[in-house]
């Protein structure tokens, strides 16, 4: 049974026989394998498939980098490294870098840009830490990951050696061919595959995730168990009526026909950050084609009341919400008296600061409604691994669903090659000579 729960109370949409039918003819089809890009379908059965034996070897060879890294620098980019940061955001302490000892080694990121900055100040940063990198590639020539790796190897070997570097470096690749495989055989580096038929972006239940997850002391069966509740509660057979995930992605696409053309990802918990991140990938990617799409944002409330708030208020009515609840807090703290009660505050004596969060989520909620902005509410009973791990194959099958009620391929990304060739025709790429010319002359 999943822990999630679905309000659509406020959407504005009354969900009729005709998009329960859609909506479960989608469903069928990503079950079936029969609907476009089906050849990147791995990922509907995922949670389920994966065995004991797979987490006991991610686990394992989780433990040997922990072993041997105070810092684990995570090489990848789009699905390769969002999914396991915004776990990782999630679960950790907010101001664990405060602290002088770690249980766990620190999970960096790296190869999700090109920032020379970014790149010397991680160097920097790590020069007086172990270190140990987890390359995450299916090809091994993506361009951001692959200039990161070749620096980031280089100071593993100049440190360790070789040999020793070998056993500080883990390849999560294609299961038999590419660069990186390639060189992962020629080094003797241990390797976790990822599944030809799981695209980036739905990567996160695979070693591309559990991998990073498992060495930053996240307890990764139980977010596979949640992912498993909530592949179970959505499969093909359970009724539409009953199914959580296309109940968001009939709502989505009626709002979308109603004029809603962004979406606005909410939570009240900073710790969601890079869930949203995440999420924005997943949609804009799986979406975002064929001049159709919902445009996916995101903000973190109450903060950006102060900043997002107005235009949400007020602005132009094409955006309809989604908020991120949290049920419940780990921590408990309560507002203080104060005798001079300069600030006005003391009829907050004795609540909780997750009360006084909670009556802001539900007060901006209504004068969002009340301002013309549809707004659907997930709740997670707690921010921990099984929850999170439902919320994201929850997110994940309503994109399947949400993409064939579109009309769209949700599992192809034919417009992010785009600046490739204009890349690699500015930097004079062999084979790109005459692209060379042309941009070159535009300029």
């Amino acid at each position: 049974m999943s822990l999630i729960k679905l309000d659509i109370s406020k959407s504005g949409v009354t969900v009729n026989s005709e998009m329960l039918a859609k909506a479960q003819q989608a469903n069928e089809l990503l079950h079936s394998g029969k609907g476009a890009g089906n050849d990147f379908l791995g990922w509907v059965n995922l949670p389920s498939s994966i065995s004991a034996e797979e987490i006991a070897a991610i686990e394992a060879q989780a433990a040997k980098l922990r072993e041997k890294a105070e810092v684990v620098i995570c090489i990848g980019i789009g699905g390769s490294y969002l999914g396991a940061k915004a776990v990782i955001e999630a679960m950790s302490n907010s101001f664990e870098f405060l602290h002088r000892k770690h249980a766990n080694p620190t999970v960096v990121f790296a190869g999700e840009n090109i920032s020379e900055d970014y790149t010397f100040e991680l160097l920097e940063a790590v020069k007086d830490y172990s270190i140990a990198t987890i390359v995450i590639s299916k090809s091994g020539t993506t361009t951001e990951p692959a200039i990161a790796f070749r620096i980031i190897k280089a100071e593993i070997e100049k440190r360790y050696g070789k040999a020793e570097a070998a056993e500080r470096i883990v390849a999560i690749t294609d299961q038999a061919r590419g660069a990186l495989k390639t060189l992962a055989t020629n080094e003797g580096y241990p390797t976790f595959v990822i599944p030809d038929n799981v695209g980036g972006r739905f990567s996160v239940l695979t070693p591309v995730g559990l991998l990073p997850l498992a060495v930053a002391g996240i307890d990764i069966k139980a977010l596979v168990e949640g992912a498993q509740a909530m592949e179970e509660a959505t499969k093909a057979e359970v009724a539409v009526e009953q199914n959580l995930a296309a109940q968001y992605a009939i709502v989505r696409n009626e709002l979308y026909a109603a004029g809603k053309k962004i979406e606005i990802l909410a939570s009240y918990e900073p710790k969601l950050q890079y869930i949203a991140e995440w999420w924005k990938q997943l949609y804009g990617e799986s979406e975002g084609k064929d001049g159709l799409g919902i445009f996916p944002a995101s903000v973190t409330l109450t903060a950006d009341l102060h900043s997002m708030g107005q235009y949400i208020q007020e602005g132009e009515r094409t955006l309809f919400e989604t908020v991120i609840s949290v049920a419940n807090s780990k921590h408990t703290i309560k507002v203080e008296n104060d005798e001079q009660n300069l600030d006005g505050l003391n009829f907050l004596t004795g609540k909780r600061l997750s009360e006084i969060n909670k009556m802001a989520e539900l007060g901006v909620q209504l004068a969002h409604v009340d301002g013309g902005v549809p707004n659907m509410r997930i709740e997670i009973p707690q921010i921990d691994e099984k929850a999170i791990g439902e919320l994201l194959y929850f997110f994940e099958k309503a994109c399947g669903i949400s993409g064939y009620m579109l009309g769209a391929n949700p599992f192809n990304q034919p417009g992010v090659e785009a600046y490739k060739k204009n890349m690699f025709a500015l930097l004079d790429k062999p084979g790109y000579e005459e692209e060379s010319k042309a941009i070159k002359a535009r300029l």
